[in-house]
């Protein structure tokens, strides 16, 4: 009976052992390309230079849009440039995610992922080390594109708390983006088809949501594929959050978004594997 009892402890330490290693796992992995992001600090740098043009440009040249009705009807009292920065915050995030992938293309063509696979690092650990720094990334642009909007005029009635749900959601959005550019690339193993392919999608779904304009103003055919697009959900959320007037289909269109990043998680841990496979 003790021997059983020493096996039981001995299980129980080395389940306890597994499941730290995972963290340390995934915290080396995440330590590795937060390191390489400073070395290459001006790729995130340079990120934000499309925001700002969006922001004052388009502020400034359709900032008397702001006085329909349409847009009085969705940012309250604020003008067209309050309507507009929550979209371009997860316009920010969108492709700044779907270049999440590079990354890994980057290390197969340097050997790195072969060392990744032939190490026993855990093929989840790998996938959410990397989420994680480009997570972090996109907070730190989203706060950057916050404190822009906020220069240029916007101001957020919906408060911290408000903000805070913005930023959220911008981080489900993110995980979406991320994972689908990691699973193309472990799929496709080229730069230009996962350019290629991101270009085909985040034009489309940036255009195709109330990012730059209400609804309303949309033809009836866009606000039908507007209505299913989880880039159009993230942005009505977001600007719920900033404004503090939430969509009445808030609740699925945030439940719609934590169900998609679970399954483009997935999704790239079974790419990794998958690649694993075929080499």
């Amino acid at each position: 009976m003790s021997t059983a009892f020493a096996l039981t402890h001995h299980e129980a330490r080395h389940t306890r052992a597994g499941r730290a290693g995972w963290f340390t796992q995934a915290g080396q992995v995440l330590r590795r390309w937060l390191i390489s992001s400073l070395r290459q600090a001006w790729g995130p740098v340079m990120s934000l230079i499309q925001p700002v043009i969006w922001i004052v440009l388009f502020g400034a040249v359709f900032s008397t849009l702001g006085d329909l009705p349409q847009f009085s009807a969705a940012t309250g009292a604020g003008g067209y440039i309050d309507y507009l920065v929550p979209g371009i915050l997860m316009m920010t995030v969108l492709y700044s995610g779907a270049w999440a992938g590079t990354g890994y293309i980057d290390d197969i063509g340097s050997g790195v992922m072969d060392q990744y696979l032939t190490s026993p690092v855990h093929r989840s650990a790998i996938i959410s080390g990397q989420l994680a720094q480009q997570l972090i990334i996109n907070l730190v642009q989203s706060l950057v594109v916050l404190g822009i909007g906020w220069l240029a005029g916007a101001r957020y009635s919906g408060g911290v708390g408000g903000m805070l749900i913005t930023l959220g959601v911008a981080t489900l959005l993110a995980t979406i983006f991320c994972c689908a550019s990691t699973a193309v690339a472990l799929i496709s193993r080229s730069q230009i088809a996962l350019i290629s392919l991101s270009q085909l999608i985040v034009l489309p779904a940036t255009f195709l949501s109330t990012t730059m304009m209400p609804a309303d103003l949309m033809p009836e055919w866009v606000q039908d594929v507007a209505r299913w697009n989880p880039m159009n959900w993230a942005v009505e959320l977001g600007r719920g959050g900033l404004t503090g007037e939430y969509p009445a289909a808030g609740w699925w269109q945030a439940g719609g978004l934590a169900v998609l990043a679970a399954l483009a998680f997935l999704w790239a841990v079974r790419s990794i594997r998958a690649y694993q496979r075929s080499v």
